[in-house]
């Protein structure tokens, strides 16, 4: 059951690439992930532009092509936007990227596992080599949230790899997007005698979890991806005392050396080399993430940094649609 019947449908293809790059994590997570490959119809993948989907926290590339009520899965979005000539034809990859703890950033973490260069390297090599699309300078990255903070990440750090990048509703300005959450966490450990092993366990347990854990395990995630400690539970420390919620320099200067706006400053050479870099949020952004945007967007506009900057009436949530503008931008400059 499709939205529109009338539009002809492109295939996909199921890659799994096993490396030691994310074998070494602390999770326990596998070494072989899937890969989901789009390829418009009439097409083999030869010769075409490539994008790379990075879901969002709790979110995979599997759940995005998967059939959704009301609306369009990410292949059918596609399918209409190549068909009504809004979006020339482009192959996209949509990576496993979820984690016992609920999510990925996509960079390089000793708890999570070598996501940046897994994702950079031999996935991008089994992609390439088997439908012969993208190559260098015909590469772009794309991602909301969680995606949306691995799309600018990977874009300052591999401007050899990436020529295209859109950021929908990134994580970033982190004291506001992260912080806020700290003192439900400790009341949420305060319940399992301050213990992250009891609570992932309880939470693993199930037989259901509230909207309130999740957040919760958004913050474990965060901790063991931004400051991991190898010799804790899953890699996770947290950046607070867990009696009085006071920030622990050390810790917290950790998470703030990963946060977008600490980088880009160090990263605008890079960022000048994006032939397309689109950033974008929602005016009511219940995370707060408009605001770390609006710095964002004042770094690079400072910098010279050429790129694309909107607000949106909405809030964090169904954003889907904001691919409609984004896609289209970054795959005709990949053209170009």
């Amino acid at each position: 059951m499709r939205k529109r019947h009338d539009i002809p449908a492109g295939t996909l293809h199921s890659l799994t690439v096993e490396s030691d790059l994310i074998a070494a994590n602390l999770l326990g997570d596998p070494a072989a992930r899937e890969t989901v490959v789009y390829v418009p119809h009439g097409h083999d993948g030869a010769g075409l532009p490539l994008l790379m989907d990075l879901a969002g926290f709790t979110g995979s590339g599997l759940g995005h092509v998967a059939w959704k009520n009301f609306g369009e899965n990410l292949p059918e979005r596609l399918d209409r936007l190549i068909h009504e000539g809004q979006l020339p034809p482009v192959v996209v990859a949509m990576p496993d990227g979820f984690t016992r703890l609920g999510g990925n950033q996509y960079v390089d973490s000793l708890a999570i596992g070598q996501w940046g260069q897994y994702l950079t390297g031999p996935v991008l090599a089994a992609i390439e080599s088997r439908f012969g699309c993208g190559g260098k300078g015909r590469r772009g990255v794309f991602g909301k949230s969680s995606g949306g903070y691995g799309a600018i990440i990977h874009a300052m750090r591999y401007p050899d790899v990436w020529s295209a990048a859109a950021c929908h509703s990134g994580d970033m300005g982190f004291e506001l997007c992260y912080l806020p959450d700290m003192p439900n966490v400790l009341r949420a450990l305060a319940r399992k005698d301050m213990s992250i092993e009891r609570f992932i366990a309880d939470f693993e347990a199930g037989p259901k979890f509230s909207g309130g854990d999740i957040h919760v395990l958004m913050t474990l995630a965060m901790a063991a991806t931004y400051d991991p400690d190898p010799s804790a539970f899953l890699g996770v420390r947290l950046p607070v005392d867990p009696q009085t919620c006071e920030l622990i320099p050390e810790r917290w200067s950790a998470w703030a050396a990963q946060d977008p706006l600490s980088l880009a400053p160090g990263h605008l050479d890079a960022l000048r080399q994006m032939k397309a870099l689109w950033i974008d949020c929602g005016r009511v952004d219940q995370y707060n993430l408009v605001y770390g945007a609006r710095r964002l967007s004042r770094i690079l506009t400072d910098g010279g940094v050429a790129h694309v900057y909107e607000e949106f009436d909405d809030n964090h949530s169904s954003i889907d649609y904001r691919l409609d503008g984004s896609l289209p931008v970054l795959v005709n400059a990949l053209n170009a």
